[in-house]
């Protein structure tokens, strides 16, 4: 499969999952580095390449059972790196790297395997809704084919050794993507994640470390690794997503308690002006999707599907846009199309 032909299906992590509502999707990342090997960050191109190399090879002995599409960065161009991001299956930082940097990606898009990131490997595993064990177990079942072939940096003593420190023990970052309007309209947010800050699990935006919560996505996730078990850390995450989850779902029955006008106008205006829209910015977009997707939980929208929207949620970025027009679009351009997209998605229902 072609990188465009990613255009035509949606991935895996994006079905409905077990758990409906504010949550959105489950990942688990494992970092790995090779023993003996210069870490990436201060790797030479023929190290990098090399390493890459012997990914490759690990690829080949394990796909008779699974197919995985490989793309290597120095090969794509800006618009193609993009569109990989935008799809959550490599970070910003790969998208910048080049010589020896690429990714492994399974067909249903759940898993993807990032080359000579930070670490030498980056797995992760995304899974629909709150579903941290099966994340992890799928995680778990890539890396343990992998290690037939690869020896990896580990240390009896720390773990698995990785170029940030904060990742040393497992490895493992775990974390949740959450959809919490509820929360922001009752202006709750910020002690709720003061509150999660102090347990020491982390809260990030849409796009991860450093981004902002646009469409109202939080992600929520482990911040140390070190001293604790997969199973713990799955575990504590677990349980604290849950209470979060709780808080969502109680501010948005006190909004339709007290404010329910309020929140039929919030959802009406936020459609008005998505039907009829010309010029639409992706920030916008996703606010006023957000709201649709709300007014989908609360039972307003009968007629609309919650996983329709989560699509929406990935066609509307720029990169997507683009390759869906075959062409490279300016930034008004791109707002045209992704006012007509909206538009039509809504005309046919």
């Amino acid at each position: 499969m072609t990188l465009s032909g990613l255009l035509e299906r949606h991935g895996g992590w994006m079905e409905s999952g077990p758990e409906e509502g504010p949550v959105i999707s489950s990942r688990v990342r494992l970092a790995r580095n090779l023993r003996d090997t210069t870490f990436s960050g201060w790797a030479s191109s023929d190290v990098r390449n090399r390493v890459w190399n012997e990914v490759v090879l690990a690829f080949d002995k394990i796909e008779h059972s699974e197919t995985f599409l490989r793309w290597r960065m120095d090969e794509l161009d800006e618009l193609d790196r993009d569109l990989l991001f935008e799809r959550h299956l490599i970070s910003a930082e790969l998208a910048e790297r080049q010589e020896g940097t690429g990714v492994f990606v399974s067909e249903d898009e759940t898993r993807a395997v990032m080359v000579n990131e930070e670490d030498h490997i980056r797995l992760q595993s995304l899974q629909p809704g709150l579903s941290l064990q099966k994340a992890l177990d799928s995680a778990d079942a890539l890396d343990d084919a992998l290690e037939q072939s690869l020896s990896y940096a580990f240390s009896s003593k720390l773990g698995y050794l990785t170029a940030c420190p904060s990742n040393i023990g497992t490895g493992m970052r775990a974390s949740v993507m959450l959809h919490l309007p509820g929360l922001i309209l009752t202006e709750e947010i910020k002690p709720v994640i003061n509150a999660v800050s102090k347990i020491g699990l982390t809260v990030r935006g849409l796009w991860g470390e450093g981004s902002e919560a646009a469409g109202h996505m939080f992600q929520i996730s482990n911040q140390i690794t070190l001293g604790k078990t997969e199973t713990e850390i799955i575990g504590h995450l677990d349980q604290i997503v849950l209470e979060v989850i709780e808080h969502e779902k109680n501010a948005r029955l006190r909004l339709m308690d007290s404010q329910e006008l309020k929140v039929h106008d919030h959802i009406g205006r936020a459609y008005g002006v998505l039907a009829n829209a010309v010029l639409m910015n992706s920030g916008e977009a996703l606010d006023l999707l957000s709201a649709i997707r709300l007014g989908i939980d609360l039972g307003l929208m009968p007629d609309m599907k919650r996983h329709d929207i989560d699509q929406l949620f990935v066609r509307i970025h720029p990169a997507h846009l683009q390759k869906e027009a075959g062409e490279v679009l300016s930034s008004q351009e791109r707002d045209v199309k992704r006012a007509q997209l909206i538009r039509g998605f809504l005309d046919g229902k």
